[in-house]
């Protein structure tokens, strides 16, 4: 089942972000196979202020626990995470 995980950074913390992110990306090593897309949301300045991921899992369970591991998470890096079932429509220009 496909979910999307979005998060927003609390204001200030991309010096947090940039510290914390190889243990997150070791992380993100051990789940590539849960993600279907995946990237960085960006402010007016170009610079990330949080990020989006679609994610196949089993349930929002799954969905919740993939979004508890992650060590930003630890690290306090987000102000707010949001857990939505997602169903695609289109792909690539064409309708599904």
């Amino acid at each position: 089942m496909l979910f999307a995980l979005t998060r927003h950074d609390r204001p200030g913390s991309l010096a947090l972000r940039l510290s914390e992110r190889p243990i997150h990306l070791k992380y993100l090593e051990t789940v590539l196979g849960k993600i279907v897309y995946g990237g960085a949301l960006l402010g007016d300045d170009g610079k990330q202020l949080g990020s989006i991921l679609i994610i196949d899992v089993a349930d929002e369970a799954a969905a919740t626990a993939f979004a508890d591991a992650d060590p930003y998470v630890a690290a306090g890096l987000f102000a707010s995470t949001v857990i939505r079932a997602f169903r695609p429509v289109f792909k690539d220009g064409a309708w599904l």
